[in-house]
């Protein structure tokens, strides 16, 4: 027998390593989280894997999942064996094709990540919805629940689907399978070859399209026959169990696991059992082990092949003494009476004459795990308590407290069973500071060098980098059947100071575990640092405490924020899991692996950064803090004068213990809808450095303010009174400009626990002395209370200046969109902001899905916000990532009804009423004619509110009914490139086309930025991204030339931190056109790699204008319409000596002269033709041309 090969994968690479053998074509489209399979299959593709065929996979990337979904039906129609790769409303939009595939027998696959559908939110994470809602496609459904199964199971999809004439559908659960890495048996290649039915694929091959053989397919059909065709495929599906079930035996043949359509685990005279599918499978099987230790007859049958449904399959594996049975759903299916599985199972037993009516078990259901909600034992254990309780309850709910409708199971103590010798650990990390990466490294050193299982999963919020990582970590000398979170960890590291005080980061640590800190300061300082409850801890448990100053020997090393592989190496040298020595050897390994690509500077700070991981030093824990006068618990922070919603809600979800939040927690919010501005409450400390104001070098320019991505520096403006009451140290100078100021008193104020530290403020400042300088945030904590009053108690003077009049007027307006979740440096949100402070309090946003959904909406983080003055600010809303034009045009129109409603009623009030003055008809014409005009509406509308309100006449009430929609809105649609350019583009060209009122914001990343770098239609040529590894070969779709070609569209292209005053005076512009604009927005992004980094992301855009890189340009077809040319290039004639230097100053281009180096040549010097000729068209047209 040949000698077993194992991968250390997580389930999207195991998918992958299967699909690509058995693939001649894959279409694909990023979606989250199945992206990673078809950045595998298009990797190995550009790096010359070989298929079965011998042939390298070709891949296709298209504009939507549709349009991969019609590409794989039109693939297999040519006679190609072709897969993709999706999840959720990817998958949604593919059901239209699926049908069709399934209709003409086609032998396509489906690899699926399952993924929540979008209802009252979004959620990116797994449950069964999205392949639930395609069971009636006709595809045959496949599930696997475990990396090992991925592997095994998988090839059955392909080779059941050629000789069945059945596509398929194989799913397993998303993020929790999908991204789990586990040490896994891996597939072979040439041992699966020999499974394929050949002569199958020879006819398949006989069938395709071809004008060698003509025929007809994909006719109408009429009544008198249709439903006949349809009929006469029950054959293929009364025949595909069997294939599949042959097909099993062979992988249970090859792999030594044994696998069925259903399979059995348990006792062999179970009278309890639980019929599930997916990774909750595996949960079960450790909680039946117990269970039957403890003298129960408990089982488990575990659906594969779930559709066709095979009741004669399901019957063999049930034992006959079976009593009680429990399905368990990982979906929810609102005004059914039961969810899908269950269903299925009822209808079995319901049907089945072999069973006496009297002998036929009971069948109860359950739901569990919606969005990857965590399942543990103990759930599952309540489980088996309620199938043998006197009166089960039917159609349950596990894993939550739901103390409204009452259909939880009762939670139970946490309990482990795991085997012996399994260490369990966490990392606490800060996302993109490497922690994630690092660990991922760790459990393949240590699945690859030594026999030990090994898993890993990985937790995360919503927020970009910067965000809350925990990294879960096993490893053992027997299988690990644990897909749930850490619980009861051995080691634990936190690797961000401030989280100690933040999360409960120690909950759960063992009796004589270990601990890490990143700590700045030294044994002592350390200990007064640390929280009592934390000390109690360590104390009562007898922790082994260590700490290392990371973040200093990451900065003394260069790596900057970069502390991963610092801890990683310490985590090694503490724990001893494997040696030390072997450790540092496979770290550096796979540092060379990691970065490479990005240097040979890179990796020797990493090498360094490995060597110096040792220095550690042991905490000694007093015994006295056992007795310290608290408890182990961690407490939220709360504020008596805060919305119960931040105290009730948000703090415990912000601390990530909003699993334990019941249901009732969120009666107020049933739809969906969350309150405005509460990210500023989250203070998140996240920052390492922060800016420090030096008021002697400051020119009061507003710079620093405009481009700071957080809105967590501002200018404020105090009166007398005001900075007479403000704290000590809060200083100020006088107020230099506008005149309407003069008297006042200025002070540029920072938040510091807002602030995440980019330091693009400090960069812009253009005093010849920075009045910037980025300080360690501890010694500008003193800050937080000077914020405190500036928002609390001092007013915002923007309305005693034009702050439309220039970009430092519009600074000193509240930013009605503050503290989002995007990255620090961000290059998008700048742009944002400054609109939000412009038409903020009349603003109506229909926000794509994409980076500026995440960061602009994830609960309970919500970054738009109120204006302290009026109460008015940013009514926001995301619908999906296809359809965001459309919906922002639903939205317009709706308004536009509405107005026009209040028009009528006006006129109609004009003309026919007695009761209104004459002076309130007279405000009713001035609305009349000025009702398009946002800032006259602003004024009149409180006029005639207050002399409306007083009339009695029915006019009159029904305008005050109306009176929210008196006020010009401002519609914009906001999205990135992914959207604008791929995906939405349809929708978004009809609503350009259509000539309503609406603004559009393209933040151009010129990448998929939200899935995590993959080419879009706005990626360039030779760029480097996920789905184009190589390079990309064509050049960039030019959206703002596509959008003037109607005449009358106005259209921008601007890039902040080039051209302030164009970006501004293009946003001013595009809002007051009485018709569709666009502003397309160069946004240098995390995925860049921008070698001097995210604190220069203004500069960045700066030099590619300088460069010719990017171009800047306004078209206004008002000025075309009075005779003039009504385009302007806004930018100067590029420098095209920089251009080579620019690009080379990203890793997303100059990674490929390592990768590719003959091709990168050639496509860098098309990169630059392709803007040399962008700029001449934009030239010849500023020209008159």
């Amino acid at each position: 027998m040949a000698e077993k090969k194992f991968m250390t994968c997580d389930g999207n690479c195991a998918a992958a390593h299967v699909a690509y053998m058995f693939s001649e074509v894959a279409a694909i489209y990023p979606i989250t989280p199945s992206s990673p399979m078809a950045e595998y299959i298009d990797e190995w593709s550009a790096g010359g894997r070989k298929n079965i065929f011998g042939e390298n996979v070709k891949v296709v990337e298209m504009q939507s999942e549709a349009g991969a979904a019609g590409a794989v039906h039109g693939s297999l129609q040519a006679g190609a064996l072709t897969t993709t790769y999706t999840a959720s409303q990817g998958l949604l939009l593919m059901i239209p094709n699926m049908y069709k595939i399934a209709g003409e027998l086609l032998p396509g696959v489906f690899h699926v990540s399952a993924r929540a559908l979008a209802a009252q939110a979004l959620s990116i994470f797994g449950d069964h919805a999205d392949v639930m809602s395609a069971r009636q496609t006709g595809f045959a459904l496949l599930a696997t629940g475990s990396v090992q199964e991925i592997m095994d199971l998988a090839p059955v999809a392909h080779l059941a689907a050629i000789e069945g004439r059945v596509p398929f559908l194989h799913f397993f659960d998303g993020f929790r399978t999908s991204h789990e890495i586990q040490k896994v048996e891996a597939a072979d290649q040439d041992e699966l070859a020999k499974l394929v039915n050949w002569e199958a694929l020879k006819e398949y091959r006989e069938r395709a399209l071809n004008p060698e053989h003509p025929v007809t397919r994909g006719t109408a059909q009429n009544p008198d026959i249709y439903f006949q065709t349809r009929e006469l495929q029950n054959k293929y599906y009364d025949e595909l169990p069997e294939i599949v079930a042959k097909y099993m035996k062979e992988m249970s043949r090859i792999t030594g696991r044994e696998y069925a359509p259903f399979t059995y685990y348990g006792a062999a005279d179970a009278t309890d059992i639980i019929v599930a599918m997916g990774s909750i499978t595996d949960v079960i099987k450790t909680v039946v082990d117990k269970q039957n230790a403890e003298g129960k007859k408990v089982g488990l049958v575990s659906v594969h092949l779930y559709r066709p449904f095979s009741v004669k399959y399901l019957g063999a594996v049930i034992p006959e003494t079976v009593k009680r049975i429990c399905v368990l759903d990982r979906t929810k299916e609102p005004g059914a009476n039961g969810d899908p599985l269950y269903l299925d199972v009822v209808e079995a037993f319901a049907t089945c004459k072999e069973i006496p009516a009297e002998c036929k078990p009971m069948i109860i259901g359950g739901r569990y795990g919606l969005s990857s909600k965590d399942t543990t034992p103990a759930h599952i254990l309540s489980v088996f308590n309620n199938l043998a309780s006197e009166n089960p309850k039917n159609q349950f709910t596990v894993g939550i407290v739901d103390d409204v409708t009452f259909k939880s199971l009762p939670l139970l103590p946490e309990i482990s069973i795991l085997p012996e010798g399994t260490f369990e650990a966490k990392f606490y990390g800060l996302g993109a500071d490497g922690t994630v990466g690092a660990n991922k490294n760790s459990i393949k050193i240590i699945g690859d060098n030594t026999d030990k299982y090994s898993q890993a999963y990985f937790d995360y919020d919503s927020k970009k980098s910067g965000g809350y990582t925990c990294s879960h970590l096993r490893f053992g000398d027997q299988p690990i059947l644990a897909p749930y979170l850490v619980g009861t960890p051995d080691f634990v590291a936190v690797h961000v100071p401030s989280y100690l005080s933040k999360y409960d980061c120690l909950r759960g640590l063992k009796d004589n575990g270990t601990f890490l800190y990143n700590s700045p300061w030294d044994v002592e300082e350390t200990k007064k640092h640390l929280p009592d409850f934390v000390k109690k801890y360590l104390a009562l448990h007898n922790i082994n405490m260590y700490i290392i100053d990371a973040t200093k020997i990451a900065a003394e090393i260069g790596l900057g924020n970069r502390t991963n592989t610092i801890l990683q190496s310490a985590f090694f040298k503490i724990s001893g899991v494997i040696p030390y020595d072997l450790a540092v050897e496979q770290m550096k390994k796979f540092i060379v692996k990691s970065y490479g690509k990005k240097g040979e500077d890179i990796v020797n700070m990493n090498y360094a950064a490995v060597d110096r991981g040792g220095e550690i030093t042991k905490v000694e824990i007093p015994a006295e803090w056992a007795n310290l006068d608290c408890t182990t618990d961690f407490a939220f922070q709360h504020n008596d004068d805060d919305p119960e919603f931040i105290n009730k809600v948000m703090r415990p979800m912000v601390a990530q213990c909003g699993n334990d939040l019941p249901v009732s927690a969120f009666k107020d919010i049933i739809d969906g809808t969350f309150p405005a501005g509460t990210t500023a409450y989250e203070k998140r400390g996240v920052a390492t450095l922060v800016p420090e104001w030096n008021s002697a070098n400051c020119i009061q320019c507003n710079q620093c303010s405009l481009v700071c991505p957080h809105a967590a520096i501002r200018p404020v403006v105090m009166t007398d009174e005001e900075l007479n009451n403000a704290p000590e140290s809060m200083k100020a100078i006088d107020v230099k400009m506008p005149k309407e100021l003069a008297g006042m008193h200025f002070r540029m104020q920072v938040s510091v626990l807002d602030c995440t530290g980019c330091g693009n403020c400090a960069d812009v400042c253009p005093a010849k002395e920075k009045a910037l300088v980025m300080k360690p945030l501890e010694s500008q904590l003193g800050e937080t209370e000077n914020w405190n009053y500036s928002q609390k108690k001092v007013t915002y003077k923007d309305e005693l200046i034009d702050k439309y009049a220039s970009i430092k007027n519009s600074q000193f307006a509240q930013p009605l969109f503050e503290f989002s979740g995007a990255c620090a440096g961000c290059g998008e949100t700048p742009y944002i902001k400054t609109i939000t402070q412009l038409f903020g309090e009349r603003m109506i946003v229909a926000n794509a899905t994409g980076c500026s959904s995440i960061y602009g909406g994830s609960a309970p983080a919500t970054p738009y916000c109120k204006n302290y003055r009026s109460g008015k600010g940013v009514a926001w809303a995301n619908s999906l990532f296809e359809d965001n034009a459309e919906f922002g045009l639903g939205m317009a129109t709706a308004t536009r009804q509405m107005r026009d409603r209040v028009e009528r009623i006006m006129r109609e009030a004009i003309a026919e009423c007695n009761c209104c003055s004459a002076e309130l008809k007279a405000l009713f014409q001035q609305w009349i004619d000025a009702r398009e005009c946002g800032t006259t509406t602003e004024k009149l509308a409180p006029q005639i509110i207050e002399m409306a309100s007083k009339c009695d006449c029915s006019y009159c009430k029904q305008i005050v009914d109306l009176k929210d929609h008196l006020v010009k809105k401002s519609q914009w649609i906001f999205g990135g490139d992914g959207w604008a350019y791929d995906i939405g583009f349809g929708g978004l060209d009809h609503v350009l086309a259509s000539g309503e009122d609406v603004n559009v914001l393209v933040l151009d990343t010129e990448v998929y930025s939200n899935t995590g770098g993959q080419s879009s239609k706005a990626t360039p040529a030779g760029a480097v991204a996920k789905f184009a590894a190589s390079g990309k070969k064509v050049r960039k779709k030019d959206l703002g030339m596509i959008a003037k070609s109607y005449g009358y569209v106005y259209v921008a292209q601007v890039a902040m931190g080039a051209n302030q005053a164009q970006y501004f005076k293009a946003i001013k512009e595009a809002e007051a056109y009485p018709g569709p604009s666009i502003v397309i927005c160069y946004a240098p992004c995390i995925n860049h790699g921008i070698k001097t980094g995210m604190g220069r992301t203004q500069y960045e855009e700066k030099l590619a204008v300088e460069c010719g890189y990017w171009h800047l340009y306004r078209f206004n077809p008002a000025e075309e319409e009075a005779g003039q040319n009504g385009f302007h290039l806004d930018s100067k004639e590029p420098d095209w000596s920089k251009f080579q230097n620019f690009i080379m100053g990203e890793v997303r281009y100059n990674s490929l002269l390592k990768t590719f180096p003959e091709e990168a040549k050639e496509l860098f010097a098309k990169t630059e033709q392709f803007a040399k000729l962008r700029y001449e068209g934009y030239k010849k047209l500023s020209e008159g041309k």
